[in-house]
């Protein structure tokens, strides 16, 4: 019965000639085939659009994506974004020449103008956006200083003064006759 049961199994279909291929053959390459060039076509794709090196990350991490998406150019998220493409495909030639790393920020700054820069430049007026927010937090803290202080003063209790202001007998009289009255009833 084993004979009989691996013969049957193991034979060829009997619609199939000699000379025919056998169906799992064929099924067995294609399952080979297609994963193999889903990886060929993911590593090609990779490698046109990706960034060559960590130079070209660390370059395009300070450059903005000019799309107006307002988001970092290796960080770019936009869909359909031809712009960061073009750009990253741009820093890739450009590091991959011998230029240093502030000479290829400097070329993309002479092409797309100073909005490609993430970050402002710290010479000339732009050095004020650097100082502006600690001056501002500065400000701030100083004003809440000064209005706690302003405000605890207020909230000393003065103690009257040895003067204090003059209260008559005849009201005191009459202030103790109307308490005696109240409590009577």
């Amino acid at each position: 019965m084993v004979k009989h049961f691996r013969k049957s199994v193991l034979a060829p279909h009997p619609d199939q000639r000699e000379g025919s291929r056998n169906v799992f053959s064929v099924t067995r390459r294609v399952l080979i085939a297609v994963p193999l060039l889903a990886l060929v076509l993911a590593v090609v794709s990779g490698l046109l659009y990706a960034q060559n090196s960590d130079r070209a990350k660390k370059i395009g991490g300070g450059l903005m994506c000019m799309c107006n998406c307002n988001q970092i150019l290796t960080q770019c998220n936009h869909v359909g974004c031809t712009m960061s493409a073009k750009m990253i495909k741009e820093l890739d030639e450009r590091v991959q020449g011998s230029g240093s790393d502030d000479l290829i920020v400097q070329s993309f700054v002479q092409e797309f103008g100073p909005k490609v820069l993430a970050s402002p430049p710290t010479s000339g007026f732009n050095l004020v956006a650097w100082f502006i927010p600690g001056i501002a937090f500065g400000a701030g803290l100083a004003l809440v200083i000064v209005v706690i202080r302003h405000w605890r003063k207020r909230m000393e209790l003065t103690p009257a003064a040895a003067g204090g202001p003059a209260v008559s007998p005849e009201f005191m009289e009459r202030a103790r006759r109307q308490a005696d009255r109240e409590t009577e009833d």
